[in-house]
Formats: C-alpha cells, structure tokens, sequence
C-alpha cells in the first residue's frame, strides 16, 4: 500500500508539473502577442497592454485557483483558456473594440464554467429542473420568431433593453444537452426518452421557423448520436438520419439562401464579387497567410465581411499560417477526446451522455465551420467555439466545458472512494 500511495504521489507531482509548464506558455504567448499590439502603433496602445496583463492573471486564476475549488479537469480549462485568448487577440489586432467586449464576455464565460462544474456536483436529481428547462427553452426559442432580428437570412437574434442582443438557440444548447442526458438516461425505454425527443422536435421546428439552420443542424446531430449511444438502436438512428436528409433537401427548396451557400460551395468563383465574395476572400487569406503566416494583426482579413464571427479561422491561417492553424485544429481534437474519455469514465448514464453531448456538440461545430471556410462543405452560420465574436455563443461552449469538468470532478469522487474503499479491505485481511 505503501508503494501505491508513493506512484500515486509521484504521478500527482508529474501531472502538476507538466499543468504548470503548459500554463506558463500560455500566459507568456498572451503577454507577448498583446506586447506587441501595444507597440505596433504609435503612441502606444495601453489598453492592449493592460489586456496583456489581465489575460494571463485570468489564465493563472482559473487553472490555480478556480479548477482546484471546483475540482475541474485543468487540462480543460488551460486549453479553453488559450482557444479564447487566442480569440481575443485576433479580434483585438482587428477591431479594438470587438476584442475589449469579448475579454469581458470571456470573464463571464469563466464564471458560466465555474456554475455548470459546481451544479453537476451538487445537484443529485435533475429531473424535476428539466421540466423547468423545457418550459424555458421553448420559451427562448420562441423569443426569434415573435421579435427576432434577422441577418444574414435567419431570424434568430434577439435585442431586449436591460440584456442587449443575443442568440437564444445558443443558451438553448445547454437546456437541450441536460434534457436529453436525463430522459436519455431513463431506464422506461422509448416511453422515458419521449420528453427530450418532443423538446428536441420542438427545437427544430422553432429553428426552422427562424431560418437558422446551421444550428438546427448542431441540434439535430447530437440529439441523433446521443439517441444511439444511450439506445444502441440502430434501425431507428438509421432512420432519422434518413429524415435528416429528407429535411436537408426540404430546407434546400425552401429556402433561397440555402440554394446560395450551395452554389457558393460549388464555385464561389462564379460570383467572386457578389454571392461568393466571402469565401473567395476568406481561401484567399488562407493562401496568402501560406505555412507560417504574415504576422499578429497582418493582412488584409478586413476585406472579408464576416472576419470575427464565420471567418475566425481564416483570419488566423493568414495572420499565424496554415501550420499554426493545423495545431488550433489538433487542441479542439484534444478536447473532444478528452471528453470522450471523462464519457466513458463516468458511473451513471445521465453523466456519461452529458459528457458525451457536450463533446459532440463542440466537436461537430467545430468541423462545420472550419469545413465550411476551407470549402469542404457548404458554409452554415455557426460560429467557432471559444474564438468566434459573440458572447451568447462565447458563454454557452465555456458552460459546456463546465460540464465536462462537473463529470470530470464526479468521477474522481468515485474513483477516489473506491481506492478507499479498497484500502479499507486490505486493511481488514
């Protein structure tokens, strides 16, 4: 026992040191790309170099001080921490003010990811919140359609005097994950699963009426890969993704913009100062950024009208190079892994499917959107978890990687009372 209390102990002091070496680089990349937005104008930019100094002290602060209190994966919260600093930095080099609003809203996404880890640890039973989440949701997806502004073809913002403007199918995201992981996780069968199947149609339905379908897409993705996992019912998962593709071709003779996307997808070049001007504007900055990139705050990712939201990605490849690029791609790979992997630890069917939820949710809308800029696939209006401008969408993906570290925190508990558990065997042989 002695032994494993020692390996333990070591492996402990590894991992703590490792976590400390991958937060210092973080926090030394942060000051120096901010360094360096101070002094790139003349006179200087002291409001870049205060950002230069509140970055790292919130990096610091959330792997240091927040994880531990939470007991949250710090692996998470430092990558989450860079993906959105990395963010900010991009908006800042572009647009001041866009960077300075999104540093903020960053703070209160760390405060979002502090309030989902701490509620999956403390709430037991959440059955009877679901239904109150399911009211609400309804309520916010309804929100669009009755007073909704629409941009850029779909009606799903939403401006109120004392909140301001904001995406309600964003914080939807979260009711819809918690909804579907507690009655997905029923032991009744189909009969359990049918309030979050009925939310998540109803979801659909108020997205369609919005016109948004990028996210109807996000929303219908997770609810058919969670529907499997927790079913394993193949004939039925076959047959909504048949539905799926015959909603795809309904919402492709339906609506104009979506036949625009397609035909922007299929040669953007047709129409490269009309239709197309995006997406020829956003390939060119990736190609003129080549391997390594033109430089922080270089370029001309100006001229793409969508730079800090959609086109996030392409303003990166130019101003730090494809290679860079490839390496952001890999870290939302580790993410999602990692997610995948608290899924697989976690004890209880509720646990697991809101791990696995959150993992899917942020990994396919990273591959949407990404895909879309590179033209692997038909652009939809989805943003870049972490780096695109938002705060909506900003918040609700830092409220997912909450509860992720909420399941992390669970099975540690767990895993810790076994190894107690054991010890106390031994001792009694």
């Amino acid at each position: 026992m002695a032994r494993r209390t020692k390996s333990r102990q070591k492996k402990y002091m590894g991992k703590h040191n490792a976590t400390r070496m991958t937060l210092s680089a973080i926090m030394l990349f942060e000051f120096t790309a901010f360094l360096l937005l101070a002094l790139r104008g003349d006179p200087v930019d002291f409001v870049a170099a205060g950002l230069g100094a509140l970055l790292p002290v919130a990096a610091w602060a959330s792997v240091m001080i927040l994880a531990p209190r939470i007991k949250a994966d710090p692996m998470l919260v430092m990558l989450t921490n860079f993906l959105c600093s990395l963010g900010i930095i991009l908006l800042y080099g572009l647009s001041p003010e866009r960077g300075l609003r999104q540093t903020w809203m960053f703070m209160g996404g760390i405060a979002m990811l502090g309030v989902c880890a701490a509620s999956i640890r403390m709430i037991r039973d959440w059955r009877a919140l679901c239904w109150l989440l399911i009211l609400s949701g309804a309520l916010l997806l309804l929100l669009p359609v009755a007073i909704g502004q629409e941009i850029n073809g779909a009606q799903n913002w939403v401006s109120l005097p004392v909140v301001g403007s904001f995406q309600p199918s964003e914080l939807v995201k979260l009711f819809l994950l918690l909804i579907l992981a507690q009655f997905f996780s029923s032991m009744q069968g189909m009969k359990g699963m049918l309030p979050g199947l009925g939310f998540a149609i109803m979801s659909l339905g108020a997205l369609m009426l919005q016109k948004d379908l990028g996210t109807a897409l996000m929303y219908y993705l997770v609810t058919l890969m969670m529907y499997w996992a927790a079913s394993s019912n193949l004939p039925m998962t076959l047959l909504g993704g048949a539905g799926g593709v015959g909603a795809a071709i309904l919402g492709y003779n339906m609506f104009a913009h979506v036949k625009v996307r397609v035909a922007i997808w299929q040669n953007p070049w047709s129409d490269a100062l009309g239709s197309g001007y995006q997406l020829v504007q956003a390939l060119t900055a990736i190609g003129s950024g080549g391997l390594f990139g033109l430089g922080l705050g270089m370029g001309k990712s100006r001229a793409i009208p969508a730079y800090s939201t959609d086109f996030i990605f392409a303003v990166l490849c130019e101003q730090f190079g494809i290679l860079f690029g490839l390496c952001v791609l890999g870290l939302y790979i580790i993410i999602v892994l990692r997610g995948f992997s608290i899924a697989l630890q976690a004890r209880t069917s509720f646990h697991s499917l809101l791990a696995l939820g959150c993992s899917l949710m942020i990994g396919l809308q990273t591959f949407v959107i990404i895909g879309g800029v590179i033209k692997l696939i038909p652009l939809t209006g989805v943003t870049l978890p972490f780096m695109s401008y938002g705060g909506t969408s900003l918040i609700s993906t830092m409220g997912m990687i909450g509860f992720l570290c909420g399941v992390a925190a669970k099975n540690s508990q767990d895993r810790e009372a076994d190894e107690r558990l054991a010890q106390g065997r031994e001792a009694l042989e």
